[in-house]
């Protein structure tokens, strides 16, 4: 995935909002929350989202994924795609999906009926 499909991808999503920051990353947030970002790694792009704490365990394992810098250190469950193999586009595509469910989830009842994020589906 490119830094510019990326950034299509995320401001599809509904009530995004998109900052430019921490030294040229691309932020992209739902409700004021961040839910993905990509910034450079190396020289490369590099895609940081929010997982679940079993896919934080398992994901970390694969060659190309690591726990993101400064934020799994403090504790926060986010994974960084920094190199191959790493994900395929549609992997990334879909932990993009549910960093985005996660954080919105996160959101209140009033503020997600505020920004038009439908509630989140209960299993």
């Amino acid at each position: 995935m490119t830094r510019d499909e990326f950034n299509a991808y995320c401001g599809a999503k509904v009530a995004t909002s998109h900052v430019v920051q921490w030294g040229n990353a691309d932020v992209w947030k739902v409700g004021g929350k961040v839910f993905a970002i990509c910034g450079w790694a190396d020289g490369r792009d590099a895609f940081t989202f929010k997982v679940t704490p079993l896919a934080f365990e398992v994901l970390q394992e694969q060659p190309g994924v690591r726990p993101a810098p400064y934020l799994a250190s403090r504790g926060m469950k986010w994974l960084q795609h920094y190199d191959k193999p790493g994900l395929s586009d549609t992997e990334l595509k879909t932990h993009i999906d549910v960093s985005y469910d996660l954080v919105s989830s996160g959101l209140s009842k009033k503020k997600r009926s505020e920004l038009g994020i439908p509630e989140p589906q209960s299993n």
